[in-house]
């Protein structure tokens, strides 16, 4: 029998995916891929050992799912970011589980200096982006690299669908391919 923490972990890495690809409009009803070939389809990344590349790819951001009971978030947003790096993508942000709560509900978390490119590829000002996709900031006493915003997976969803739609991927917008 596999390990029960890593059933646990498979199972909310599987639960994101397939959040993703429903909410972004990439799989019919039964939840089979609409192109199998699309690069923006939402998949769960093969582990890679000493150069993980993050537990879920969701271009333009790898995503570390955490389903533990304690958390160590900021510790989690510099795996996340390191894990990005490997994967050569420009973001990486943490998904943490809600227990007792549904998968939209799921919490995500992102560095002050990756909320902050994420907001300049918008071109928002930061009470409008802070608004539009419910983030709150976490201080943690005067260490700035513990600082971090959290918000919803839903919202992380919108936020996913309109940097898609209106921020230049690889030098082409979403709108015009």
């Amino acid at each position: 029998m596999a390990n029960p923490n890593k059933q646990k972990g498979t199972a909310w890495e599987s639960s994101i995916r397939d959040y993703l690809n429903s909410f972004l409009g990439l799989v019919d009803e039964h939840g089979a891929f609409l192109d199998p070939f699309d690069s923006g389809n939402v998949r769960r990344a093969a582990q890679e050992g000493a150069r993980d590349v993050g537990d879920i790819h969701c271009v333009p951001f790898v995503l570390e799912a955490k389903n533990t009971a304690s958390p160590a978030v900021p510790t989690w947003i510099r795996q996340a970011e390191i894990e990005a790096v490997h994967a050569g993508f420009p973001f990486g942000v943490v998904v943490q589980k809600v227990r007792g709560s549904s998968v939209a509900m799921g919490r995500v978390h992102v560095s002050v200096r990756t909320w902050t490119r994420i907001r300049l590829a918008h071109q928002m000002p930061t009470d409008e982006f802070a608004a539009l996709y419910g983030w709150s900031v976490s201080l943690r006493g005067r260490d700035t690299s513990r600082w971090y915003l959290t918000t919803t997976l839903r919202d992380f969803a919108h936020l996913v669908d309109d940097y898609r739609r209106n921020v230049s991927v690889a030098g082409v917008s979403r709108a015009v391919r």
